[in-house]
């Protein structure tokens, strides 16, 4: 996600949250949220924030901490005012509902991270966002290596194929050098995927030259080793190509941080959060009585 999109976005939740006056709890409102999430009808909104109220049921606090229903006046035109139901929500009900999104959206990847960040600073939300990309790489990766090997082995009939051709995938992509070699100059464990330790562009190289392979061997009903083994070469030595000409080399870059470590500093931030977040106590200010 570019800088320029992140710091307007920044700007944007941050004139949304409001305190209570007595507890000074901070607060949104979902029909705030609303628009700022991608949602142009409030039913398909109210929909999501059930789930995230059963989410919030499922992880062992009371909703009603943080969901409180309201209802408040608002302008509709000409000095006329009419009640509308709204829901004032905690940073941890802000979350949940952005968990129930959709995480390619921009709005809802970095609402995911706004939320789950206690100090809400930009510089830390952009940090985040970069370790939840290369997080959600590696999961589409894992997906795509998932498909190449299940169509390997349908076709081929030889459960080690898979290995054989992903290997010569690594060798075309990294410029002829053997994936334990990759492995070695990124200090990575031999017990350990090399994916684990690659930069988020290597492994998005990865799962589009997967892709490709992919989407080729039912297209053009490739059967054997040889076959896919050419396929998947030609898409890696493609994609080399492809970012060569953009002035980046697969195999000088540096290694990334063991993404199993932000796994859990992710997980474990998520479960720190609804303990950091203080509850709804009353109805927050302009709600009718």
């Amino acid at each position: 996600m570019k800088t320029e999109l992140i710091a307007q976005l920044h700007a944007s939740f941050e004139q949304l949250v409001q305190t209570e006056t007595d507890s000074g709890t901070e607060f949104w409102l979902a029909r705030d949220l609303q628009s700022l999430l991608g949602y142009a009808r409030w039913e398909n909104f109210a929909n999501v924030i059930e789930k995230a109220k059963i989410a919030c049921q499922n992880s062992g606090y009371d909703a009603t901490d943080h969901f409180l229903d309201i209802t408040k006046m608002v302008n509709i035109g000409s000095g006329v005012q009419r009640k509308t139901d709204d829901v004032a929500l905690t940073r941890y009900a802000c979350y949940l509902i952005a968990q129930n999104g959709d995480p390619t959206k921009d709005q809802i990847a970095f609402a995911q991270t706004y939320f789950a960040v206690q100090t809400r600073k930009q510089e830390v939300i952009e940090q985040r966002l970069s370790e939840m990309e290369r997080l959600n790489a590696r999961r589409k990766l894992t997906a795509t290596e998932k498909e190449l090997s299940g169509i390997i082995y349908e076709r081929v009939g030889d459960d080690r194929s898979f290995a054989r051709i992903r290997s010569m995938g690594d060798s075309a992509l990294f410029g002829g050098l053997t994936t334990q070699q990759i492995k070695s100059r990124l200090g990575a464990p031999d017990s350990r995927p090399l994916a684990d330790f690659l930069p988020t562009i290597t492994i998005k190289a990865k799962d589009f030259a997967n892709e490709i392979t992919n989407f080729n061997i039912k297209r053009d009903d490739l059967r054997t080793e040889p076959q896919i083994a050419h396929e998947h070469i030609k898409n890696n030595s493609d994609v080399r190509d492809l970012l060569g000409k953009r002035g980046i080399v697969p195999e000088n870059l540096p290694a990334a941080e063991d993404i199993k470590k932000i796994e859990r500093r992710v997980a474990s931030e998520s479960k720190k959060l609804p303990k950091q977040t203080d509850k709804l106590e009353g109805p927050p200010p302009d709600v009718c009585e």
